[in-house]
């Protein structure tokens, strides 16, 4: 479980950054709202999952 996890958590923080990183690109250069709107959308549900698997991991790792 601990291998999976130490995989996971940086995978999610990655997929989290690289979310936000499109997001906020596609603003900038003035793109369009509503993809910007569901880049920001994804990166909201990709972090609950990443917090989700780092409590997991810290959870597992104190036991």
């Amino acid at each position: 479980m601990s291998g999976t996890l130490s995989f996971l958590v940086p995978v999610a923080l990655l997929a989290v950054a690289l979310a936000l990183a499109l997001g906020l690109w596609n603003m900038l250069r003035a793109g369009n709202a509503s993809r910007s709107q569901k880049l920001m959308r994804w990166r909201v549900v990709l972090q609950f999952v990443a917090v989700i698997l780092v409590m997991t991991a810290v959870y597992f790792t104190r036991g």
